[in-house]
């Protein structure tokens, strides 16, 4: 072997890897029975398979659409239905989960429990946010929410999956980039996990992520500006101005792609906004499958998430298609935002 080898080896070591790191963490979550741990291998293991076929995206054929609308009205990508097939796979043949939810489903997936109280997660997810965005190279990503099945409830059902994002005992997400990268809270601390192809691992880099309090980058659709309502629109604009003494004005970075935004703006400070427009109402994004899992995230690393109103996490979900505007990350740009929507704020 030679010498450049020993140091790769030498590198590989000094990291710990997902599994390790679970273990070591599982006396934290409450109920642990090891099937939390499993729970999160079994994603892992699909991330690990999406990923492989990203790697792949322009030499086999995983381009295109599938001619198929889901039913958030919009047309299936290929990669969607791949990735939406894995992840269901994984979480089937693993055991721990009793129902699945899924954006490029119309209906939960139901999966009787074991008598022995395994298979007692429910996991909802977002295959692959922003894959319009695969044929142009853009980093694309998978959210994931995890929920117990309530004690005494029996067979799942979707009305089980129906709980506020405060009842979340895990969520996360994967960014497939120029590397893959999979981040994940249990409600004690955000850390993040770089897979390494060369060893098929995903090991710890970003432990112990904390958010900002206040950051230079702000992520919008500025192209629906007309169809804000006027405190947003206030909002925009102060953040234009030329004010040094004020930190301003910010800096827009807008990818169209939710985790990509979320995860820059996670580790370098800023706010995504997705309100809601005169054509969307009530926001475009998902509250059960990106809203509640990226807002228990940002909160665990110390910002914020609101639908302009209230926390997300607070809110009471009436279906699992449910939408909802979003306001997330450092928690102070949340706070600011908030007083020009409730008009306690001017441009002065």
């Amino acid at each position: 072997m030679d010498g450049n080898s020993d140091v790769r080896l030498e590198e590989i070591g000094a990291y710990i890897t997902l599994e390790q790191f679970i273990i070591e963490r599982q006396e934290e979550l409450a109920h642990s029975t090891g099937a939390f741990s499993r729970l999160i291998r079994d994603l892992s293991v699909a991330a690990k398979i999406v990923n492989w076929h990203m790697r792949r995206a322009g030499i086999t054929d995983v381009f295109g659409d599938t001619g198929v609308i889901n039913v958030q009205g919009e047309v299936q990508q290929v990669m969607d239905a791949l990735a939406h097939k894995e992840f269901v796979r994984a979480l089937r043949r693993g055991g721990e989960c009793c129902l699945i939810g899924s954006e490029e489903h119309s209906e939960a997936i139901p999966i009787r429990t074991n008598d022995d109280g395994e298979g007692n997660y429910i996991v909802l997810l977002d295959p692959l946010d922003g894959s319009s965005n695969i044929e142009v190279n853009v980093s694309v990503g998978t959210i994931f929410s995890i929920y117990r099945l309530p004690d005494g409830w029996g067979e799942p059902t979707v009305e089980a999956a129906l709980q506020a994002g405060y009842r979340q005992v895990g969520a996360g997400y994967i960014v497939y980039g120029s590397s893959t990268i999979l981040v994940y809270t249990t409600g004690h601390g955000v850390n993040g996990f770089t897979l390494d192809p060369s060893v098929g691992e995903f090991l710890l880099t970003h432990p112990d992520i904390r958010i900002p309090e206040d950051g230079k980058m702000y992520s919008i659709n500025e192209g629906n500006y007309n169809s804000f309502e006027d405190g947003l629109r206030k909002y925009i604009k102060w953040i234009q101005l030329e004010r040094e003494e004020e930190g301003l004005p910010l800096s827009t970075r807008y990818i169209g792609s939710f985790v990509a935004d979320f995860h820059r703006n996670l580790l370098k400070g800023g706010l995504y906004m997705y309100p809601a427009t005169r054509k969307s109402p009530n926001g475009k994004l998902r509250l059960m499958y990106e809203a509640n899992p990226l807002a228990f995230v940002v909160e665990q690393a110390g910002g914020a998430a609101t639908n302009g109103i209230q926390p997300i996490l607070q809110l009471e979900p009436e279906k699992l298609h449910q939408r909802t505007p979003l306001y997330i990350g450092s928690k102070r740009m949340v706070e600011t935002a908030h007083q020009f929507l409730r008009g306690d704020r001017d441009l002065k």
